[in-house]
């Protein structure tokens, strides 16, 4: 299997491309691009880790060649976010950014599982799709949003605030990747019971994590370690997937329209991607509302990232 990197050189990149390089199966190709000529550097100093996964790294005009036979594509290219800019300020730069690049994979790499990380999420894959789409090779299993940054955020939250500890994929968080369209669903978290007062004060904390980390760092970036273990975790397990597995993981993809046509929620990974959409469970009340209350918000988003490309 191979996997490439797009935006390999940047503050997820790079440590996103460590952790594949530790955590892909043997065997496997890691392929690195940025449009920094320091690229091939990056990748040279993890090729000198002993695992069992070649890697190559490009720049510049040699995205083409990074893309050559890549089975699942990561796009964690872009600016990140400072604080005071909202996510429609990283919508006027991403936007341009991960149509490009998703242009490319669908010119070399047609079939290629493609995971999008650049923010605003929301938006930026219905960008990607109405990319493919032109390009007919549109195939809504293999387009994903990455929000497992959310779900490891709530493993985390919920284990410091319980003492406990959660297996992974022990709770599902659905609806977007910001702000009030992330919704975790604590109701559903099995052996841990909540207050009316944690839930609410718990499901604050995980729509406002990106804003902590953006504050807590000062102006020297946004959430960039955690968001590579996270897409790390996603793109192993599609991975794993595509070798013949069945694989749960909660996605922000092309559903059943249900609730918004892209919708983050756990899915049934096989390979050629989402086999199957999993059902939510029964909410709570106050999940419920939270839901009704975020949708016309996730629609607008993914209006902008529709009208961005067939507008333009």
């Amino acid at each position: 299997m191979k996997v490439t990197v797009l935006g390999a050189a940047g503050g997820i990149g790079q440590p996103l491309s460590l952790l594949l390089k530790l955590n892909l199966p043997a065997g496997s190709e890691l392929s690195l691009y940025d449009v920094a000529p320091f690229t091939p550097g990056v990748a040279k100093d993890v090729s000198h880790i002993p695992t069992d996964i070649k890697v190559e790294g490009f720049s510049g005009d040699d995205l083409g060649k990074a893309l050559e036979g890549a089975d699942v594509v990561l796009i964690p290219a872009g600016v990140a976010r400072k604080p005071g800019m909202t996510r429609a300020d990283l919508f006027n730069i991403n936007a341009g950014i991960v149509r490009d690049l998703v242009a490319k994979a669908a010119e070399v790499c047609p079939e290629a599982r493609i995971g999008i990380i650049t923010n605003p999420v929301n938006a930026t894959v219905p960008i990607a799709a109405e990319v493919l789409k032109k390009a007919d090779v549109y195939d809504k299993r293999k387009l994903f949003g990455v929000t497992t940054l959310d779900v490891i955020r709530s493993e985390t939250f919920i284990a410091e605030l319980k003492n406990t500890e959660l297996r992974s994929g022990s709770i599902s968080v659905i609806g977007g990747h910001s702000g009030t369209t992330i919704l975790p669903l604590l109701s559903q978290v099995q052996h841990v019971e909540f207050s009316d007062e944690e839930i609410k004060s718990l499901t604050h904390r995980i729509q406002n994590a990106g804003t902590e980390v953006v504050e807590a760092k000062v102006g020297a970036g946004s959430a960039t370690l955690s968001m590579a273990y996270a897409a790390m975790r996603f793109a192993v397990a599609l991975v794993r997937a595509a070798q013949g597995e069945n694989v749960t993981i909660c996605s922000y993809v092309e559903g059943d329209g249900k609730y918004a046509p892209f919708f983050a929620q756990p899915v049934r990974l096989g390979k050629e991607g989402v086999e199957e959409l999993l059902p939510l469970g029964t909410l709570s009340a106050f999940e419920q509302a939270a839901l009704d209350e975020m949708l016309p918000t996730l629609r607008a988003e993914i209006e902008n990232g529709v009208k961005f490309v067939t507008e333009a």
